[in-house]
């Protein structure tokens, strides 16, 4: 179905992204490809899709594949039956049936009679509110536009069917629906995500790194068993290596302390023999080149097993060694830090945002889901919480503590100054300039990224820079509002987004679609708008 030999792809900006990729797809197979940002999950799907073109190397397809993408901005001009790729057909409908009967519209028609209906029922079937097919995909959510070229996969039918994460910007409902489509397709399915739900619906998991793509023989729970297999053989060679490097050190000591008795040994008995001052020259000349020779081979195999040690530590990631330093609340638990009576917000008079005033109560320590429908409200909420909005009816009391909002696109950092000048700019402790980069590197920025701009951070650069921002203040923040935290980061990232949050005292509201992530950080008690 699906087959890629030898492929290679350098960016525009001559990067070379990957080469000499390897991978087969057989027929009706679902494959998950997952990798950390920026190795080109997402470029790779785009060479599937024939969007773009490799390098070097050869990709083969049996059939045309529908591609949804992860990024919908190139729609926004089109109307929605343009971007499904039916516009052309369905004028072609219309002026038949106005009566202009032309060759050409019978041929554009292809006899799709049905077409039109087709559509709306597939539209339907996505949950979709009623829409016109000539309604423009700007006026339309990000959770709209996915279901809209989801949509596309019942009209077009595709053998071959590409996914860019696609439940990114669906909500509960809509990732449920995305699930049975994707357990129930008869299509050979290739997607990339980081929803690890999704990630168990599928036959196979690919791994893409710099090294090429590993094929695991299962579903991303299997994975993680491979993975950990894995991770354990790593430790043990670590292990190994580093005996071998004590007893390699041990050895060279050894003997040059056995060379050094035995150069002093002779010395005496030449002294004793009465040899000439030029012979003992010569002797401690040539003793000294010995000795020399000894450590210069000692030393070479030394520096071997260093160098294959640094290189297996290279391989090892573990996030039990990052010290997140995301100190206690003030607030000691249970003390009350919001009371909202029978409040509302209007947008539009006289419609008021929910049905029925809202009366809640939030402690300190809670762990919190905020859950709702696209368009329900979670925002607003969220900015009447912060005091960034006042209701305009009943009232809301807010005890003075010190609370972070950090959305999806962590915009609390600055894309005009670099890694280091972000993490000074939190700097609220009076920390020198070494206990801050201290504190970056346990975030993985090492000295080579303390220069870089923050506009050129990956999402979960992003996020981990924000989180060290974090430990760097004076003060934990008696409250952390997170607003679709994992929408932009890799599996690993999340991982350390969770284990950061989870070492974290004070009170958390959350609002996510994940629910493996919910899960994981232990979330206590829902509120549902």
């Amino acid at each position: 179905m699906l087959v890629l030999q030898n492929i290679s792809y350098t960016h525009p900006n001559k990067d070379l992204l990957f080469e000499d990729l390897h991978l087969a797809i057989n027929r009706r197979e679902k494959v998950a490809l997952i990798g950390n940002n920026g190795v080109g999950k997402s470029t790779l799907l785009k060479l599937m899709a024939r969007e773009l073109e490799p390098t070097a190397g050869q990709l083969k397809t049996e059939v045309m594949p529908y591609y949804v993408p992860q990024i919908f901005g190139q729609y926004n001009h089109l109307t929605i039956a343009a971007a499904l790729r039916v516009d052309e057909k369905l004028n072609a409908l219309h002026e038949i049936l106005n009566g202009n009967t032309a060759d050409s519209n019978f041929e554009k028609l292809a006899e799709d009679w049905t077409l039109e209906e087709r559509c709306l029922e597939a539209l339907s079937q996505w949950q979709l509110p009623p829409l016109s097919l000539t309604q423009k995909m700007e006026t339309l959510s990000g959770g709209q536009k996915t279901k809209v070229l989801l949509a596309g996969i019942s009209i077009h039918q595709p053998e071959l069917v590409l996914l860019d994460e696609p439940s990114n910007h669906l909500d509960v409902s809509g990732r449920k629906l995305l699930y049975e489509f994707i357990e129930s397709t008869t299509s050979t399915l290739v997607v990339v995500s980081h929803d690890r739900t999704l990630l168990n619906l599928v036959h196979a998991t690919c791994e893409l790194n710099a090294h090429g793509i590993t094929v695991y023989g299962g579903n991303y729970d299997f994975y993680k068993e491979q993975k950990k297999v894995e991770r354990d053989a790593l430790d043990q060679d670590i292990h190994g290596k580093e005996r071998a490097l004590r007893k390699a050190k041990e050895k060279e000591r050894e003997t040059l302390e056995r060379q050094q008795r035995s150069d002093a040994r002779g010395k005496k008995k030449q002294e004793k023999a009465g040899v000439a001052r030029i012979m003992m020259n010569t002797m401690r000349n040539n003793a000294e080149k010995s000795t020399s020779k000894i450590k210069g081979i000692h030393a070479e195999k030394i520096g071997g097993i260093a160098e294959q040690l640094h290189e297996l530590r290279a391989q090892q990631f573990d996030i039990g060694q990052m010290k997140f330093g995301l100190n206690d609340s003030a607030l000691h638990k249970g003390k009350i830090l919001l009371t909202a009576e029978n409040i509302n917000f209007c947008y539009q008079p006289p419609q008021w945002l929910w049905k029925e005033n809202l009366s809640i109560q939030l402690t300190s320590g809670e762990r919190i889901a905020l859950k709702g429908t696209n368009g329900s409200g979670k925002t607003t909420l969220i900015k009447l919480i912060l005091g960034w909005l006042t209701p305009q009816t009943g009232t809301i009391r807010i005890a003075g503590s010190h609370s972070v909002y950090i959305d999806q696109d962590y915009s609390l950092i600055d894309n005009t100054l670099s890694v280091y000048e972000q993490a000074q700019q939190s700097n609220t402790s009076a920390l020198l300039e070494h206990e801050i980069k201290i504190r970056l590197n346990r975030f993985l920025f090492t000295s080579e990224a303390w220069d870089k701009p923050c506009k050129a951070l990956s999402g979960g650069e992003r996020m981990r820079l924000m989180l060290c921002c974090l430990t760097i203040g004076s003060q934990s923040p008696d409250l952390i509002i997170l607003d679709e935290p994992t929408n932009n980061l890799d599996i690993q990232n999340i991982e350390i987004l969770t284990a950061a949050i989870n070492m974290y005292q004070g009170t958390l509201i959350v609002v996510s679609h994940d629910q493996s992530f919910l899960s994981q950080i232990n979330v206590e008690r829902t509120i549902q708008l």
